[in-house]
């Protein structure tokens, strides 16, 4: 398959209301919207990396050089007639796998859309729609638990709490105490030690479903050591960058869930490779979350129709996090149930209008 152009397109999208995690405050949404077109089929990806690296080490500002100055010249000079083998082709590069996924994510899109299918159907997916939970953000108590109440009645399958050290027992006191029956997770996106043992502990008795990312964003030993300590079963996000380093947490009994962030772990190739791991293995997976406009929620509800994934993941309305989206069709949950969006590819299109007044920057490679 022959590539024309690739066009990258740095984007500002405000937030309803800011998100509050253990590493940041934000109040709108970076990212980098990829298009890659051909022969007058074009293809969509979103790059989920941060103006700065709170999440992983990746940044947009490195990103873009990359995706400008190596990976699009590469797609450009040689083409691709498999998306699967681009993550093999772009080994040389090391590391960045949001970088490269956002390109790998377009060429995905574009093959299907060639193809006329959708992109579930490429990737081994049977479903027409998937369960889907909400991710809160850090706020008052109070204001936590009507959070809570308004997500039970809208039907989410899963509720997941922010959590750092202070803001963890009495918070999940109060919504166990309203709310004793949800499939509750929380994450504390690396806020913890092993020195928070006694607190972790007293975590255990709140009956989650697992525990995300306690302890440091890049360790598998400790969370190993942790997993014996505390019974809540433990989930891995920040750690996970590669079906490798899946691989090694599970061997180490770093983890007993997995999350996978399509950014996080180097593309949609990377993907099927965790799934099948995990499957085999029996592990449960979910599809985690980054805020991302309707490119990237598209491709992740796409990637969640597969078999491996049984969790419910964060692929929540995008009207939750956006009064306007980038994309024409509607991304909505109904009773905790998201439907796949029709069409061949990702089936959503850009709202192009919208889109412009969006844009902060625009550059198109071609050879």
């Amino acid at each position: 398959m022959h590539i024309d152009e690739v066009e990258l397109r740095l984007i500002r999208l405000p937030y309803r209301a800011p998100f509050k995690t253990s590493f940041a405050e934000e109040s709108e949404k970076h990212a980098v919207i990829v298009t890659v077109r051909s022969e007058g089929v074009e293809g969509y990806g979103e790059g989920v990396m941060d103006p700065f690296p709170h999440y992983r080490e990746e940044c947009i500002a490195g990103a873009w050089h990359l995706l400008r100055n190596a990976f699009a010249p590469d797609l450009l000079a040689n083409g691709c007639d498999d998306p699967a083998m681009l993550a093999a082709r772009w080994a040389r590069w090391r590391g960045n796998p949001m970088a490269k996924t956002a390109l790998e994510l377009a060429v995905w899109d574009l093959h299907a859309r060639r193809l006329d299918m959708p992109l579930r159907t490429l990737l081994g997916g049977k479903r027409t729609a998937i369960p889907v939970g909400a991710s809160l953000g850090m706020a008052s108590i109070e204001h936590t638990v009507d959070n809570v109440r308004r997500h039970v009645e809208q039907g989410y399958k899963r509720v997941k709490l922010k959590i750092e050290p202070g803001w963890d027992v009495d918070l999940l006191a109060a919504v166990r105490a309203e709310f004793s029956f949800i499939e509750l997770t929380v994450d504390a996106n690396s806020a913890y030690t092993l020195a928070d043992i006694d607190v972790l502990r007293a975590i255990d008795g709140f009956g989650l479903h697992y525990i995300e990312q306690p302890l440091h964003w890049d360790d598998m030993v400790e969370h190993a050591h942790l997993a014996e300590l505390i019974h809540t079963p433990i989930c891995l996000d920040e750690t996970l960058t590669s079906p490798a380093r899946v691989k090694a947490a599970l061997d180490l009994g770093a983890c007993s869930v997995v999350n996978v962030k399509v950014g996080r772990v180097g593309g949609l190739q990377a993907v099927r490779e965790i799934h099948d791991l995990c499957v085999q293995r029996g592990v449960p997976m979910w599809c985690g979350g980054m805020l991302e406009t309707g490119i990237g929620r598209a491709h992740n509800i796409h990637l969640a129709t597969m078999p491996g994934f049984v969790y419910p993941g964060d692929t929540a309305s995008a009207s939750r996090t956006y009064a306007r989206d980038i994309v024409e069709q509607p991304l909505e949950a109904h009773d905790g149930v998201m439907p796949v969006p029709d069409g061949a590819g990702i089936g959503v299109t850009l709202d192009r209008a919208f889109l412009a007044e969006v844009t902060e920057q625009v550059e198109v490679v071609r050879l």
